[in-house]
């Protein structure tokens, strides 16, 4: 069976949600990869033929595959060497065909959207009583909006990888939500990003985040399907 690439997988399923004018989708998913390892404080992806192996370490997380390129025989093959409790696989395509290429052993979840956009810069507003904070530890910055009180009211991380910069595990605390402040510290981040020499914004998204991150300019690239082996 002839690969198929993210572009052709989602390009054939649902055109309307995928943009064609920007950098290939295995760049890219590649350097999220690679941006997502250090957002979450573990080891660089090593590369596996069509994607990256990233070890997470958490329990009922323990590794992830992710593949921009696969076809169902590398899938089943995939299925017989790494199937043990705590493994993930996602690829760029539909949460049908994976379910297809994999035995019953693994559990779908839920499907994600791979983005992308070219960073702006411009300060993000934001209204009273609030307060964004920006600091960086190991190269990842991470953008606070706090309440009067200290608390973190939303947050978010962005990672460099290149000329990428990956925006990672955005939050609104649920007191908090539909105040602008999911959006603020979207904006931060951009003018963070493009101010320090990235061009380009890569995240994955859940199906409600996509909503807010296309209104603020950012393009589907590829769904994102997922599957794992629970761990007790």
């Amino acid at each position: 069976m002839e690969k198929r690439d993210a572009a052709s997988y989602t390009g054939r399923t649902t055109p309307a949600l995928v943009d064609r004018t920007l950098t290939a989708l295995p760049d890219l998913v590649m350097a999220w990869g690679h941006g997502w390892a250090d957002s979450r404080g573990v080891p660089r992806p090593a590369i596996v033929p069509g994607g990256f192996r990233a070890e997470v370490g958490l329990r009922g997380h323990r590794v992830r595959y992710v593949l921009h390129t696969w076809d169902r025989e590398t899938l089943a093959a995939l299925d017989r060497q790494v199937a043990a409790p705590g493994t993930w696989i996602k690829v760029s395509g539909r949460h049908a065909d994976l379910r297809e290429a994999l035995s019953a052993v693994w559990t779908m979840d839920t499907t994600g959207y791979l983005m992308s956009t070219r960073f702006t810069a411009g300060a993000a507003e934001i209204g009273q009583p609030y307060e964004i904070q920006v600091a960086t530890a190991g190269g990842v910055v991470v953008a606070t909006v706090v309440d009067p009180a200290g608390a973190t009211a939303a947050s978010g991380r962005l990672a460099p990888a290149g000329e990428f910069g990956i925006i990672d595990q955005v939050e609104t605390a649920p007191a908090h939500q539909r105040r602008g402040l999911g959006t603020a510290v979207m904006r931060t981040l951009s003018d963070h990003a493009a101010r320090n020499g990235m061009t380009t914004g890569l995240l994955v998204a859940t199906d409600d985040g996509r909503h807010l991150y296309r209104s603020l300019g950012w393009r589907v690239r590829s769904e994102v399907a997922a599957a794992f082996v629970p761990e007790d």
